[in-house]
């Protein structure tokens, strides 16, 4: 895998995707879709988006390939269209939503005498860091 940095066309790639993420209502389904395949319906009950907004949104999902469809009779269900979409949504919802972030305490980013002395444990980034003697 290359980095962003070294492809030009790996980035546009991803930044379009993310551009397809940036919307609200999109978001909205996508989350929707984390949690379970749902018909069309269902989704709008769930998100409270109308109908021609709601159309318009899967289909957008649709063409960027984050979304997939199977028929039923003449019901449409909706689902995410693999794990690296879920994936991506997830961390959407834990960096932004709060949902299943973990309390990480905060850090104490000064060292020094002040900070780790020989009596007191290490505190903050050191705290993991084990000191060895010379």
């Amino acid at each position: 895998m290359t980095a962003l940095h070294e492809d030009r066309e790996a980035a546009s790639a991803a930044a379009e995707k993310i551009r397809v993420f940036a919307q609200p209502q999109r978001l909205m389904i996508l989350s929707c879709l984390l949690r379970g395949e749902r018909n069309v319906g269902e989704i709008a009950e769930v998100t409270g988006i109308g109908q021609p907004a709601l159309s318009q949104q899967l289909g957008e999902l649709r063409r960027a390939e984050l979304v997939e469809t199977r028929k039923e009779a003449k019901q449409v269900w909706y689902r995410l269209a693999n794990e690296s979409v879920a994936l991506c949504v997830r961390n959407i919802e834990a960096m932004f939503a709060g949902v299943g972030m973990v309390e990480i305490p905060a850090l104490s980013l000064a060292v020094g005498p002040a900070t780790v002395g020989i009596d007191q444990p290490p505190q903050g980034v050191a705290a993991f860091a084990r000191i060895l003697p010379r």
